[in-house]
């Protein structure tokens, strides 16, 4: 029989189970971290776990925020656990590793208790608030990078003694009352997958701050630490079916656990206001500018889900790993990794670029992970203008090759219009679901990429336009099959 996860059962879990051998109860929290899900549970987490399973890092433990209300399951999973959960790392070869992570030792709800996650960020012993919020949570237009001050949650929290909803909110009143109390400020992290991560944030938080107090502002944008980031490791949703391989396997009932690969990077631009944990003593490479890492994760690997999803979904395949062994999409997944993508990124200290698109095509090809297609497509509308569109736009400017990126993006457009190529129904989950649909469905083939929010001013770009109408008439006509393979 399964036994529950929590503090008193880790003595008896069963010996392939690895658990934390350092003393819970003397870890104090050092970093709030907000938006809590599968990859900080995969990632940064079990960074800090390793750490403190040398002795180390024993005041740098995690209190995890849920910002949203959708956050309510993950609390009530991590007060039935004590803030346990178990991470298996599946190896291509089928082997797994069970690990139960324990460097988060409190998890707050904001939406039940707003001040109190305020309070957490604002004492003494919190000197890091780190974030994954996603590419959408940052409030800012992809095209200009504008705060959007009429979002209903910000105009709501920037009322007088509103109870926060938003993470700007939150942060911000916990930065005035360091500030207030004579407090420097704490250190922020982006670990979402954006270009410029620290600098997006720095300019929103700022921006929110802004429109509280112009002077708060100015102070948030000059006192306040926003380093880069780049953060890597594949982590699929949790499944059921997850659950029950664990309780039947290894004997651990786990209402949540994280399933991920054996792969995992973490690039961070060494700037912190009130000290960090010693990263660098379980691979964290602290470097001075984060950018050619990041634009290579973000164009590579990021980019080249998309490639895969985009294409692979409307022609009736499911798995990144199907996809990859698709001979037909693996042609097309490499045709613009090193025709497209590559030729717009500038050398990485340390990485030889042709040996990590290797790396990350067998990456790409592991069953064990079985990574769905649908959850790479899920909220294209945030991630392809930070992955993919910023490679369309470097090769227009310099005359390189489109045609994949445009075929991407001809795909989106061709799925956007809800069945694949057998007629079979494909859902769109999407915050700009509706819209997207309507544009996709539009008469003018043009539609979909007029969408200046999204797009900018491609559409105007006379190449953009004429390969986006082929490429859209093709899928229209013969499918995505036929389409790719006039790739060559």
């Amino acid at each position: 029989m399964a036994v529950p996860l929590n503090d008193r059962s880790l003595a008896v879990l069963d010996a392939p189970v690895s658990v934390p051998s350092y003393d819970r109860r003397a870890v104090r929290t050092g970093i709030v971290h907000l938006g809590v899900g599968g990859f900080h549970r995969s990632h940064q987490a079990r960074y800090l776990d390793r750490l403190m399973e040398q002795g180390q890092a024993l005041d740098w433990g995690i209190c995890g925020v849920g910002v949203l209300p959708a956050d309510r399951r993950m609390a009530e999973v991590m007060a039935a656990q004590d803030c346990l959960w178990t991470l298996v790392v599946r190896h291509p070869d089928g082997r797994e590793e069970p690990r139960v992570v324990g460097s988060m030792v409190e998890y707050l709800f904001a939406p039940d208790d707003p001040g109190a996650v305020v309070e957490k960020m604002a004492a003494p012993g919190t000197r890091i608030v780190t974030l994954t919020v996603t590419e959408g949570g940052y409030n800012a237009s992809a095209v200009t990078g504008e705060f959007d001050g009429t979002d209903a949650g910000v105009v709501h929290d920037l009322q007088p003694g509103a109870a926060l909803r938003t993470s700007f909110g939150l942060v911000v009143e916990a930065l005035v009352r360091r500030r207030d109390r004579g407090l420097p400020p704490f250190t922020v992290v982006s670990c979402d997958n954006i270009p410029g991560n620290g600098r997006l944030a720095r300019a929103s938080f700022a921006a929110f701050a802004g429109l509280r107090d112009a002077e708060l502002g100015e102070w948030v944008r000059r006192e306040v630490p926003f380093p880069d980031s780049m953060v890597d490791r594949i982590t699929p949703v949790t499944t059921d079916a997850d659950r029950a391989a664990l309780a039947g396997r290894f004997g651990v009932e786990d209402r949540w656990p994280v399933v991920c690969e054996p792969w995992g990077q973490w690039v961070q631009e060494d700037s912190f206001a009130c000290g960090r944990p010693p990263l660098e003593d379980v691979g964290v490479q602290l470097v001075a500018d984060v950018a050619p890492y990041e634009l290579m994760k973000l164009r590579l690997l990021n980019a080249g889900h998309q490639v895969l999803a985009q294409t692979g979904r409307p022609a009736g395949l499911r798995y990144v790993h199907e996809a990859s062994a698709d001979p037909l999409f693996r042609g097309l997944l490499e045709g613009y990794l090193e025709e497209e993508a590559t030729p717009t990124l500038r050398p990485v200290p340390g990485i030889d670029l042709a040996g990590y698109r290797r790396a990350l095509l067998e990456r790409f090809a592991s069953p064990a992970i079985a990574d769905t297609l649908d959850r790479i497509r899920a909220e294209a509308s945030d991630r392809i203008p930070q992955f993919l569109l910023p490679v369309l736009r470097d090769n227009l400017r310099t005359g390189g090759e489109i045609r994949r990126c445009v075929l991407v993006l001809a795909a989106w457009a061709h799925a956007a219009e809800g069945t694949d190529d057998d007629g079979g129904p494909l859902e769109l989950t999407d915050s700009r679901a509706d819209r997207l649909a309507a544009a996709a469905r539009d008469a003018d083939p043009l539609a979909f990429a007029a969408d200046r929010e999204l797009f900018g001013d491609l559409v105007d770009d006379p190449r953009f336009a004429a390969e986006f109408r082929a490429a859209r008439a093709s899928l229209r006509e013969r499918g995505v099959r036929a389409t790719v393979a006039d790739l060559g």
